[in-house]
């Protein structure tokens, strides 16, 4: 199950988003046009996937539970 989280640029607590680099509409033309290149593409976009801030997008997000993610919710950063 995912955990809440907060992120330490803008404050956000929240659960994390997947964000998956590169455009879904480059690999479609990829995928009609040419085979090898829209395959190492699709490759390219599910090997980059990560856990973000849902606001801000950034990549940080720490555990609410932690020492500093603590500080972070009471405003003492």
């Amino acid at each position: 199950m995912a955990q809440e989280m907060i992120c330490p640029n803008c404050g956000c607590s929240d659960y994390p988003k997947s964000i998956t680099r590169g455009s879904i509409l480059i690999e479609i033309v990829l995928w009609c046009c040419f085979l090898v290149p829209g395959l190492i593409y699709s490759i390219w976009r599910l090997s980059s996937r990560y856990k973000a801030c849902p606001e801000c997008r950034a990549p940080n997000m720490i555990p609410l539970d932690s020492p500093r993610g603590r500080k972070i919710r009471e405003g003492k950063v």
